[in-house]
């Protein structure tokens, strides 16, 4: 289960718990996360024993719903997740409709998961559940943004987009609290 969480935690959690609770055959319960939870480690490696450390309040939230689902005795899982994509949402989509932007951060990089490695992961979970397990689910090639939009372009056989500094880049608030954060997995 997930949902953005509020100041007061996951509201999923609030309306099932009792339910679950209920169900005396329950053996796995996953929680979707972020590894935003780790804050910036400027751009090193984090595993599930690096400390959590969030920065933005979004990634608070977050830390603070998995200690909920964790607290409440039933068989939680917690997944934690990074840039995701998959069919129509990712580079190759941004390229496609022109959305995409290469944006240089020096020393910025993150992974990503693709949609259906994380279904072959919960399912791999499900088959063999370790109740209060936390696992970070991520591929193994992470890089910095402006790279990845380059390879997307290539395969395509379009023109990159220009490349801009953080500085000079016109990101939303989000994209510029995406770029506060160098971690991965």
């Amino acid at each position: 289960m997930t949902a953005a969480p509020t100041d007061g935690g996951d509201p999923m959690l609030a309306k099932l718990e009792q339910s679950l609770k209920d169900a005396s055959k329950l053996q796995w319960v996953g929680y979707l996360s972020t590894v935003g939870v780790y804050g910036d480690v400027g751009g090193e490696k984090v595993d599930e024993s690096t400390r959590l450390e969030p920065l933005t309040q979004r990634a608070k939230r977050r830390v603070y719903a998995e200690k909920q689902w964790l607290d409440t005795g039933l068989p939680v899982h917690i997944f934690r997740l990074p840039g995701i994509y998959g069919p129509n949402r990712g580079p190759l989509e941004k390229v496609r409709t022109g959305s995409a932007r290469r944006v240089l951060k020096e020393g910025h990089v993150f992974s990503r998961v693709h949609v259906d490695d994380i279904s072959l992961v919960l399912s791999a979970s499900i088959a063999a559940p370790r109740p209060g397990a936390v696992y970070n689910v991520a591929d193994d090639k992470p890089e910095a943004g402006h790279v990845v939009t380059e390879f997307a372009c290539g395969l395509l056989g379009l023109k990159p987009p220009p490349l801009v500094s953080f500085e000079e880049s016109d990101l939303t608030p989000m994209g510029r609290s995406f770029y506060s954060e160098s971690r991965f997995m």
